[in-house]
């Protein structure tokens, strides 16, 4: 219907349901207008504007596709990719130029593309490219493309606003609305839904045993947030599913190399939010999932849009958790279906494996007989000179990082913080040494080594000749601080090891009036148990503090002091 008004150059906006041909109603006429390519034109005579970056590859790959016999060039420009092969394809001349708004402002500033012979202006998904987000780039785009121009707004979904603010550009315009007498957005009667009302903590589980069902084909599960794709897609994982991840944390190789592996077959399950729910045209794609309860009926109606596509059949199941059932009942009496009341649903309910056809007795996890997917490291990732940053981390770089072995570093520490280099390759063993001197020194407490309980029943067995400290100034005993090591702990004191093994640093000697008083022993009635009591230091000189309040009671006793007013003259 719209093709005989889009070759009359008439302007035209056109509304059809998704997946019946819409990128074709514009694409058609704009290359039979252009026509063959010629050597001396260089600038763009058609432009698409498109929301998103898959949308883009979308519609370029379907123009190229059409424009075969002509030799059209068509080129895209998005986000994410480097400037420099898009700004060669410009200086070499095209004919259609199909992009996002963003990179298109850019290459305008930088004067790499100029509009000013541009005779056809699309807007794909209308809808979503005049609302508040980007309609003032819409806007900056239009001024620079002549007045006298052709322009055809298409989507699947187009309000009455919508419509209303989309004469102000428009000449004249024909709505084209191939819909039947049913409600408007209304989902396509080949695609079998099913609104079930589960828990959050079972909803895994279910999609685990659907993605198990007879005749699946490729799935595409969306979710509401960027960290619930990165979430869904690793427990898919976890459970043998070939999944892989698409949302805007990603970088550009990185959603390219997913939707390729997911057209190739490579992997089977696409989770990603609403970026993939416009305009990605993927054959066989036979379910849908919605993860999370869509915002409103025009995310409900892209999203499963995604299936049954062409004629064919799918089935699209919607997840509604307790707490979205008002969002989902607004949703379902705009689109005036049938599950006002969503059913109860677990992952043991009855009619999950009938009505999808589940075979009796399949658990969520994938068994390892059916795993024959590549994956996604299967697929190539292209080098497509990203501009920004990757906030997106490759998962070849995360296993690594998982499966990398850690260094057993094993060195021995001394009281100076020097390293016994000679101990490279023996037991990870602190030795604590003190030098022969009669005098102790201050700051060297070996009561307060921390001993197993072994050696604590050594030391208090030992005369009182040996111990530390001693009154007869004999020199102290060298011991050894153990560690726990990989398999088993090594205890030891520094009596057993030999002479080689025994680090001792020359320490200089500290001369002290007096030695300071040592804690007094107190032998336990538990060999597992050491008591230390502390010394008293203070002496008869010493005063006690005055208490807070005694000072307040003081100060509160004293007579004020006015000052005094100097004499008169």
């Amino acid at each position: 219907m719209a093709l005989p008004l889009a070759l009359s150059s008439q302007d035209v906006i056109g509304q059809a349901r998704t997946g019946t041909g819409k990128t074709y109603a514009f694409g058609i006429p704009m290359l039979q207008r252009i026509g063959k390519p010629r050597k001396n034109r260089k600038k763009p005579r058609g432009l698409v504007v498109v929301p998103t970056r898959e949308l883009a590859l979308q519609v370029t790959e379907d123009l190229v596709a059409a424009g075969g016999k002509l030799g059209s060039r068509v080129l895209s420009v998005y986000g994410g990719r480097a400037y420099e092969p898009q700004v060669e394809a410009l200086k070499t001349g095209v004919d259609v130029v199909v992009g996002t708004p963003g990179r298109l402002l850019d290459l305008v500033k930088q004067k790499h593309l100029d509009l000013g012979q541009t005779a056809m202006l699309v807007l794909d998904e209308a809808d979503r490219m005049l609302d508040l987000g980007f309609l003032p780039d819409i806007e900056r785009i239009i001024k620079l493309i002549p007045a006298e121009r052709q322009t055809m707004l298409f989507s699947a979904t187009m309000p009455g606003e919508i419509v209303s603010l989309a004469r102000k550009y428009l000449n004249r315009p024909t709505h084209v609305r191939a819909e039947s007498t049913q409600s408007e957005g209304e989902a396509k009667p080949d695609i079998a839904q099913h609104v079930w009302r589960v828990h959050r903590m079972d909803k895994i589980e279910i999609v685990g045993r659907m993605l198990q069902a007879d005749g699946r084909g490729l799935t595409m599960v969306f979710c509401e947030t960027k960290r619930a794709c990165d979430m869904v897609a690793e427990q898919l994982e976890t459970r043998g599913f070939a999944a892989a991840p698409v949302h805007g944390d990603l970088g550009q190789g990185q959603r390219e190399q997913a939707l390729r592996a997911f057209k190739n077959g490579k992997i089977d399950v696409l989770v990603a939010t609403d970026v993939a729910a416009r305009g990605i045209d993927i054959d066989d794609v036979t379910h849908v999932v919605n993860y999370d309860c869509p915002q409103d009926e025009k995310a409900y109606v892209h999203r499963i849009g995604r299936t049954g596509r062409a004629g064919r059949t799918g089935i699209a199941v919607t997840f509604v958790e307790w707490e979205e059932l008002t969002r989902w009942k607004v949703i379902n009496g705009a689109l005036n279906l049938a599950f006002a009341e969503p059913v109860e649903t677990y992952s043991t309910s009855p009619h999950v494996f009938t009505e999808l056809s589940i075979p009796e007795g399949t658990k969520g996890v994938l068994p390892h007989a059916q795993r024959s997917r590549a994956g996604l490291a299967a697929e190539r990732i292209e080098d497509l000179g990203e501009t920004g940053r990757s906030r997106g981390r490759r998962r070849d770089e995360r296993e690594e990082r998982e499966t990398r072995p850690r260094r057993d570093r094993q060195r021995r520490r001394t009281r100076g913080g020097r390293l016994d280099e000679t101990a490279a390759g023996t037991p990870a063993t602190e030795v604590l040494s003190t030098p022969a001197s009669p005098a102790p020194e201050p700051e060297v407490s070996l009561d307060k080594r921390r001993t197993r309980a072994s050696d604590d029943a050594t030391l208090l067995d030992q005369p009182e000749a040996t111990q530390p400290g001693s009154a007869d100034g004999a020199a102290p005993t060298r011991r050894a601080r153990t560690r726990r090591t990989t398999g088993a702990a090594v205890d030891a004191v520094s009596t057993a090891l030999p002479e080689a093994a025994t680090f001792q640093p020359q320490l200089p000697e500290v001369e002290h009036a007096e030695p300071r008083p040592e804690a007094e022993r107190i032998v336990p009635a538990s060999p597992f148990m050491v008591i230390f009591q502390s010394p008293d230091l203070a002496t008869d000189d010493d005063e006690i503090a005055p208490s807070a309040a005694t000072e307040r009671a003081a100060q509160r006793r004293r007579p004020p002091q006015h000052p005094r007013r100097p004499r008169r003259s």
